[in-house]
């Protein structure tokens, strides 16, 4: 079904020339977000706001030229927007040259239809032209804002083909052999409405300069047309240009690669193509094969170096498998709250014996119990399994997966645990990668993905388990939890700090996570020593949001009005054990907010594992008190761990003076 002919995506209400809105981005979306709900183009303001905020968290949306195009999906969008704002003064969106002057607020309902969702693709790809910008910047009045705008985003009629002269076929042009060398790329951003389109133009414009075609597949909103297979097999070279996945990658096994951010070709599209075409020439340039990791960072060569690779692949196993954390853990929490603890025991026999209608003793509450305590038990045996399933498909892609979870059960079967499951994956994935590259007939490619990397890689990995890493890796787990359990006296202390330094280091990055997968995976309501670091965790993890609220509420003058704003909503978040509450002040000031939440989160951690307090379910903050064994000394310990923490960034904020030089722009990127 079509979509219905678009609203005028763009009126003069939306629109502001020379104005201030604030002093800060947050307060320039905040105000345009204000705008398009006033016009009735968003249901609620707020939602609106949060959304775009939530965007520029993943990456700044400022862009070379003074210009920043903060934009979302969301539901409270009733019809695809464009507000507009001409500021005086300029406002910091994160450009590498400056603060903005022009800004525009692309709101897209979720689940747009393709027609809005071109209608914006197009705007973002004005933005790269000169023209465009400086009618922009000398128009007198809303109406030849709203005017420019329109003629970008009006369809361009198609040319007519003169009749045919002759009975020749005509062909496509993507089909056919260019006749100059060429470069296929592919450009994709998290939300897929603006810099995936602005750096596919950057692209081919940089590779006109430089006398190359350069063919893109923008993997975005408004639909992606696949490079076709001819065009992909002639092309000197490939550029993932990307911030998330890149959809079909194996189309382009051994072709020569630059990987990078989707803004790096926007801001050095003609420096991406120089290393392509060099890359093109080099026999040793990195080469996609049966996976490349395309996104985010990229070395001085273009490349993803070997570091940043392999923290990607940990972290596409951990980020999926803490769905499986969070379900389990809370269903096993709330099947505590019904069926007491003693439910670990008789939990199966009651869910298989007993009904609604046939209770068993202790009534409908033990009953419910049970079966919340086995649905959380099944959900979170997959733990290990989808850790070690998805660090194989970071590697090999979906070949990978079912080598991964394997290994992943192995893992388990033995005893090797959240190690096992690392290191499985690990292995999993590379037997993978390394059978998709020996050559096969032309009629036996298609049974590779589907058939025979996976058949021979699950034999493979499940073979060097059982036989040769399992027991050494169960032997590791198993002496590292006795090791623990022993811990008394000042090394659990130390363990405690060590805890919470990692929690509150990079506030949800990898050594977060690490140190929250190692007690989640170890995560065992027999074994107090698991409990406790668990305890230490969470609320190590809760004190960066919390002690920041209170800094910014204690000493207001020493924040900007949206970092107040921030923590207002960081007393929330910190409570229900989302650190990345502290991130947009962190962001904005890491040299004197992370060391503080360190040394907040390193004393909490150390006297949660004094006081031996313990806690049974791995996510959920103020809303699993009940599973926390020692309730007082937890909140006791995360009281003082956020006093100290807000007392040490009120007082590095008061007696240490910024430098100049820091580059707050950089610092709120990486954080991002």
């Amino acid at each position: 079904m079509s979509d219905p002919t678009p609203q005028p995506i763009i009126t003069p209400e939306l629109i502001s020339l020379d104005t201030s809105l604030g002093t800060s981005k947050d307060a320039v979306i905040t105000a345009l977000a204000q705008r398009l709900a006033d016009a009735g183009r968003a249901s609620a303001a707020a939602d609106l706001a949060a959304a775009a905020h939530a965007r520029e968290e993943q990456s700044a949306t400022g862009l070379p030229g003074g210009i920043a195009i903060p934009h979302c999906r969301s539901e409270s969008v009733l019809t695809a927007s464009l507000g507009f704002a001409r500021l005086d003064p300029k406002v910091d969106f994160g450009a590498p040259d400056g603060p903005a002057d022009l800004v525009f607020l692309i709101a897209a309902p979720e689940g747009a239809g393709a027609a809005h969702m071109k209608l914006l693709s197009s705007l973002a790809r004005a933005l790269v032209k000169p023209a465009f910008v400086a009618g922009l910047r000398a128009a007198k009045s809303p109406a030849e804002i709203v005017t420019l705008v329109e003629d970008v985003l009006k369809p361009k009629p198609k040319k007519v083909a003169a009749p045919a002269t002759t009975s020749a076929p005509t062909a496509e042009p993507v089909a056919a052999a260019p006749a100059r060398k060429h470069i296929v790329a592919i450009t994709a951003c998290p939300t897929g409405i603006a810099h995936t389109y602005m750096a596919a133009d950057s692209l081919v414009a940089a590779g006109e300069r430089a006398d190359v075609t350069v063919h893109v597949e923008t993997q975005g909103s408004s639909g992606s047309t696949p490079l076709s297979p001819d065009l992909i097999a002639s092309a000197a070279a490939v550029i993932f240009a990307t911030d998330v996945g890149v959809k079909g990658k194996e189309r382009f096994a051994g072709k020569p690669v630059i990987s990078s951010g989707v803004k790096r070709a926007i801001n050095e599209p003609d420096t991406m193509i120089t290393e392509a075409l060099r890359a093109s020439l080099n026999p040793a340039a990195a080469k996609v094969g049966g996976t490349a990791v395309a996104a985010g960072t990229a070395d001085a060569a273009g490349t993803i170096g070997w570091g940043t690779r392999l923290r990607q692949i940990l972290l596409t196993g951990v980020s999926y498998m803490i769905p499986f954390v969070a379900a389990g853990g809370l269903l096993i929490a709330l099947g505590f709250l019904l069926g007491g603890y003693e439910i670990t025991d008789k939990a199966k026999d009651i869910v298989l014996d007993n009904s609604l209608t046939a209770l068993p003793e202790g009534g409908l509450a033990t009953y419910l119990g049970a079966v919340l305590f086995q649905l959380g038990s099944l959900a979170f045996s997959f733990l290990v399994p989808a850790l070690a399933g998805y660090i194989a498909f970071a590697i090999a892609d979906r070949p990978g997966l079912a080598p991964g979870f394997t290994a992943g059960a192995v893992a388990v079967f033995v005893g090797a645990g959240f190690i096992g499951g690392l290191v499985g994956g690990i292995v999993a994935g590379f037997a993978a990668l390394w059978i998709s590259k020996i050559a096969v007939p032309q009629w036996a490619r298609g049974l590779m993905p589907v058939v025979v990397i996976p058949l021979f890689a699950t034999l493979l990995v499940g073979a060097l388990m059982f036989i040769v890493l399992g027991k050494p890796l169960a032997a590791i787990t198993s002496g590292l939890t006795n090791w623990l359990n022993g811990l008394s006296g000042s090394s659990v202390i130390l363990l405690g700090i060590i805890l919470g330094l990692m929690m509150c280091f990079d506030l949800g990055g990898p050594v977060n996570k690490a140190a929250y997968a190692f007690a989640v995976a170890g995560l065992n309501v027999n074994d107090t020593a698991s409990l406790r670091i668990m305890a230490a965790v969470m609320a190590a993890g809760m004190v960066p949001p919390l002690a920041m609220a209170l800094a910014s509420t204690l000493r207001p003058r020493l924040f900007s009005e949206a970092e107040r704003e921030n923590g207002k909503a960081a007393w929330l978040l910190g409570a229900t054990f989302i650190s990345e509450g502290a991130i947009p002040f962190a962001a904005a000031d890491p040299f004197r907010v992370i060391p503080s939440m360190m040394a907040g989160g390193a004393v909490t951690g150390a006297l949660i594992m004094a006081t031996s307090t313990t806690l049974s379910a791995p996510h959920g903050g103020i809303f699993v008190f009940f599973a926390i064994g020692k309730l007082a000394w937890f909140l006791i310990s995360l009281a003082i761990g956020t006093a100290i923490g807000a007392t040490c960034v009120v007082l590095a904020k008061e007696l240490i003076h910024r430098k100049p030089a820091v580059n707050d722009t950089e610092f709120a990127a990486v954080a991002a």
